[in-house]
């Protein structure tokens, strides 16, 4: 299936989608793309924000805060999700679960990934609306979307039939 087809698949059922990618053996190139792309995604979602804010008097022009924003979403962000899907597979050791930590990397990134349209409409919103309540109001559902996708992700990469097919992988 097309990337593009298990981003839309993830929204309708998160858990067959990445049950579908420990069974095929996703090797950490395609983690690291998903990875990449999901942060690429945000860090476009944050462009009409970053307008809205370098139009205000006084503040840093556009392509200062665009270089920022590319230095946290490419540069350092990876590293942040490296870590906590790390700690978040230790979490899931200690309370039972038997996945390994490339399904717990799988789980987070993908999950970043799969919700970047979320993340995409708020940061349209916030540069278009502001920063008002119906903008907050997409960004938790976008927030709770991501969260919702790695939780149930996680779950999966952290049974024994979640894992199984990863295990099965040389």
């Amino acid at each position: 299936m097309g990337l593009a087809a298990d981003i839309a698949a993830t929204w309708r059922g998160p858990r067959r989608v990445i049950r579908r990618h420990l069974e095929a053996g996703v090797g950490e190139d395609r983690l690291l793309m998903f990875l990449m792309l999901g942060c690429a995604f945000v860090f476009l979602a944050q462009w009409p924000r970053l307008m809205r804010v370098a139009a205000e008097p006084g503040a840093p022009p556009f392509e200062a805060l665009i270089g920022g924003a590319l230095l946290a979403w490419l540069f350092i962000a990876p590293l942040g999700f490296y870590l906590i899907a790390g700690l978040a597979h230790l979490a899931a050791r200690a309370l039972g679960g038997r996945g390994t930590g490339r399904g717990a990397r799988l789980a987070l990134f993908w999950a970043l990934l799969a919700a970047a349209p979320a993340f995409l409409l708020h940061g349209i919103a916030r540069g278009y609306l502001g920063s008002g309540p119906v903008t907050q109001l997409i960004g938790a559902i976008a927030l709770g979307v991501f969260l919702a996708f790695w939780f149930l992700g996680l779950i999966e990469a952290e049974t024994d039939a979640g894992s199984s097919g990863e295990r099965a992988r040389p």
